[in-house]
């Protein structure tokens, strides 16, 4: 857009700068002021614009209207230049309504907003004049669209009013006519009612009887009731009892029977293991003679943990648990904390467990004895969390028994005739399991035996 003229500013001031409104711009004259500035504001270049209102350059003049009206209307009036490169583009845009404007001769065909919002923006001489009338126009046809719209309420509302006085009558004929009906039947009620009132009269005088003659077969009833519940609970507690006679005397049956049949199955396997190990170590040849012939003949004798005492062997000498363990069906029960106190008791309890049962693990695979270590639990806060080595099973003796009792308790569970091996320095263990059955050895030997795995 070209910049204006020198002389643009003064001739503005002399046409129509001088007037001025004494009131506020008509709110509607406003909004079309807001519109066209608006629209030009796309026109012109950021440097043509007022600094306030260059932030808003890039806006479509829709947003432009709504978010920087107000800038927008207080920059038209207070900078002359911004009003003058604003009326420049609305001259070219509506070349002939400007031209009338400047005229003094405003279209009678225009619409008086527009009419007021050009003049408002160019400035010609009496244009004060031409806002005054557009807003007074606009009152106007608003006072004028009020009042229509109130003549059609107003004979909307006579035509509702005289359907409400018509509804009313006929509601008023229909609620009297059901209100004489209502009556008639009211009095027909009120003759039921007291009819019904000594009917409920007799009523309640024969319900007294039966309630009288209820509480008292009721009060007979709960007597019953309570002696048959008494007897009930009697019964249920005598049978209570015997069911729990008969499940202990089922489930001692059954461990009995279970042990026993434990017992018996081990033995019987020591033995057949004991005929074939003495069979191999006898090298016996195939049996050829006659029954006659076994007249004369010894019985063989069968090796026991006893026996092996005999041989040259020190009570150290680790040979001597091998030849224990060679021994079918061996068992060799360790006191675990008697033996670690004895090899290594510098080192914690817990690395003390893991080194023993690590040597038996290693010893069981060696030797395929049955081995079981013992633990005591009695100065554990707590279980103890262990996985148990493959081929050996470990225990922890409950709270209130010691490990020695333990040890005594397994040596006692296993069939006679067993080779059962208790490890334990402890003289009293070795004299209790001794009675048992079972063989003792000192953890020394262990300890040397468990040093060549």
């Amino acid at each position: 857009m070209d910049q204006p003229t020198s002389d643009a500013e003064p001739a503005d001031a002399a046409d129509g700068g001088a007037e001025a409104l004494d009131r506020p711009l008509p709110e509607g004259v406003r909004r079309r002021v807001i519109a066209l500035v608006s629209d030009a504001f796309g026109g012109l270049t950021v440097a043509e614009l007022p600094a306030q209102l260059r932030q808003y350059a890039r806006f479509t003049p829709t947003r432009r209207a709504k978010f920087a009206g107000n800038a927008m209307a207080a920059a038209l009036e207070s900078e002359p230049l911004f009003r003058q490169r604003i009326g420049e583009r609305l001259s070219q845009a509506q070349p002939e309504l400007a031209g009338a404007l400047e005229a003094g001769s405003p279209p009678a065909a225009a619409d008086p907003l527009d009419v007021a919002a050009a003049a408002y923006v160019l400035r010609p001489v009496g244009w004060v004049k031409l806002v005054e009338a557009a807003g007074e126009e606009v009152q106007r046809a608003d006072a004028e669209r009020v009042g229509e719209e109130t003549r059609r309420e107003l004979v909307q509302l006579r035509e509702e009013l005289e359907r409400a006085r018509a509804h009313t009558r006929s509601e008023t004929e229909r609620l009297r006519a059901e209100l004489d009906a209502a009556r008639k039947e009211s009095e027909s009620l009120h003759r039921k009612l007291r009819s019904a009132l000594s009917e409920v009269k007799r009523g309640e005088a024969a319900l007294r009887r039966g309630a009288a003659e209820a509480d008292t077969q009721r009060a007979e009833a709960a007597a019953q009731l309570s002696a048959a519940e008494s007897e009930s609970r009697r019964l249920k507690h005598r049978l209570g009892e015997a069911e729990a006679a008969v499940e202990a005397g089922r489930r001692a049956s059954r461990e009995g029977r279970s042990v026993e049949d434990m017992r018996l199955r081990l033995l019987l396997d020591t033995v057949l293991d004991a005929a074939s190990g003495l069979r191999r170590e006898l090298a016996l040849p195939p049996v050829t003679a006659r029954p006659a012939d076994s007249v004369d003949a010894v019985e063989p004798g069968r090796m026991s943990p006893k026996d092996i005492a005999a041989r040259a062997l020190s009570e150290t000498d680790p040979a001597l648990l091998d030849q224990l363990l060679a021994l079918p069906q061996a068992h060799l029960i360790v006191d675990g904390y008697n033996v670690t106190k004895t090899g290594y008791p510098q080192m914690p309890l817990e690395k003390q467990r893991l080194r023993l049962l690590g040597g038996l693990s290693v010893l069981a695979a060696q030797t395929g004895a049955e081995m079981t270590c013992v633990f005591d639990g009695a100065e554990l806060a707590a279980p103890v969390l262990l996985a148990p080595p493959r081929g050996v099973r470990v225990l922890f003796s409950k709270a209130g028994v010691t490990a020695d009792e333990l040890i005594r308790q397994l040596a006692r569970a296993e069939p006679p005739g067993r080779p059962v091996v208790v490890v334990s320095t402890d003289r009293e263990v070795a004299d209790g399991v001794a009675k048992a059955g079972a063989r003792p050895v000192t953890s020394v030997l262990l300890l040397k035996r468990l040093s060549r795995v």
